[in-house]
């Protein structure tokens, strides 16, 4: 699929007045506060109603939208549930969230570090010692470096989209070992200085860690960790490929038809992104990892170390230019779906945005919208300071 069109017009869309929002096409606003919005809240949205036009103009089904600054929230839905109903979507609807899924599965592994039954410097071949055996693995590596993205461990997906056709390789269910034994099939190469590297693979290894420990499974962890105490009512880990009723319905193209892929069995349960959830929960889950509700506010630094990096313990940051701080958070691409979700660290300025793309081939590699809703969303908040 073609890269989206640059959105690099922030300036010009800040200028558009809230009367312009207001008559929207596709748009169906959420219950605003009394009185009119404040110039930084109408900074942001009014970025945001761009980028989310845009991306309807350029075929996009579904946009989803919120964000809360300083007390203030705007809420946007734009487009249809699916193709074939033409139902309009809701600010409520789910979607998959692919790779904001690591930043859950984080917390519930540093809960168990809070605990005492696991340590950030422990060797994961201790835990699992299958990974010996499945992966190979050069020298030993730390639950810190699974974190971060630093193991060196290959990524199963590409061995997986090899398994047989498309069609196959979406309907095929995994279990974690068997996501581990792909990425066995490629050599675990040694590099003197491991850094950044991301492979979803290691966040496939936390689960398991999480489940070995815990004694349930991942999506049972996560719901009594997080989903529970912070009443997500739209957040869950797939248990089967059946799309529910309250999700939008996002496609691709095989051989020039279109697909529905809101059903796909081959990220069900994956600690790497097998989660589904809303706009509003993301908000809510950053804003309490944040400000300290489901993590002591000394592991939250730690999520958010080490400083020379952009990419914490299941967390990524981008420049927050109002409070020479960052914002945290992340984003996620799966196939038919894109989303991006950051905060402000104080939890005081946030978005949430999910699309589903506009209908086109599969690719191995992103399609870019995701960078595209990241670097819209970052300038909204850097405006509104």
């Amino acid at each position: 699929m073609a890269r989206a069109p640059s959105r690099k017009r922030f300036q010009i869309w800040a200028a558009v007045t809230a009367a312009v929002l207001a008559a929207s096409t596709g748009c169906t606003p959420a219950p605003q506060p009394t009185g009119p919005p404040s110039p930084a809240t109408l900074n942001v949205t009014t970025a945001l109603d761009g980028f989310a036009n845009e991306m309807r103009d350029a075929g996009a089904p579904a946009v989803l939208v919120q964000a809360k600054i300083r007390g203030e929230e705007w809420s946007r839905v734009y487009g249809v549930r699916s193709l074939e109903s033409e139902e309009p979507a809701r600010i409520s609807d789910r979607t998959w969230v692919g790779r904001v899924t690591k930043g859950f599965v984080a917390v519930s592994v540093l809960k168990l570090v809070a605990e005492g039954r696991l340590g950030l410097e422990d060797h994961v071949s201790q835990i699992l010692p299958e990974v010996d055996s499945l992966l190979r693995p050069p020298e030993q590596v730390t639950v810190r470096q699974l974190l971060q993205h630093r193991s060196g461990m290959p990524d199963y997906v590409i061995p997986m989209l090899q398994q047989g056709s498309l069609r196959e390789v979406f309907d095929t269910p995994l279990s974690h070992t068997e996501r581990l034994a792909l990425a066995g099939t490629q050599k675990w190469e040694r590099k003197i200085a491991q850094g950044f590297e991301c492979s979803n693979s290691n966040y496939v290894a936390l689960g398991m860690i999480v489940e070995r420990l815990r004694a349930r499974p991942i999506g049972d962890v996560l719901r009594t960790d997080i989903v529970e105490p912070l009443q997500l009512k739209g957040t869950a880990m797939t248990q089967s490929g059946l799309a529910p009723g309250d999700m939008v319905r996002g496609y691709i193209t095989v051989f020039g038809e279109r697909r529905d892929v809101s059903s796909i069995e081959m990220f069900v349960g994956s600690p790497d992104g097998g989660l589904i959830s809303t706009v509003g929960d993301m908000n809510t889950f950053y804003s309490a990892l944040l400000r300290g509700q489901l993590l002591p506010l000394a592991q939250v630094a730690d999520m958010q170390s080490p400083l020379y990096a952009l990419y914490g313990l299941g967390i990524g940051r981008w420049n927050d230019t109002c409070t020479n701080n960052y914002y945290y958070g992340h984003g996620g691409d799966v196939p038919g779906y894109g989303t991006f979700s950051v905060s402000s660290a104080d939890g005081s300025r946030q978005v949430s945005m999910s699309l589903t793309h506009p209908p086109g081939p599969f690719g191995v590699k992103d399609n870019g919208i995701v960078d595209e809703m990241a670097e819209t969303v970052v300038a909204a908040l850097n405006a509104a300071c």
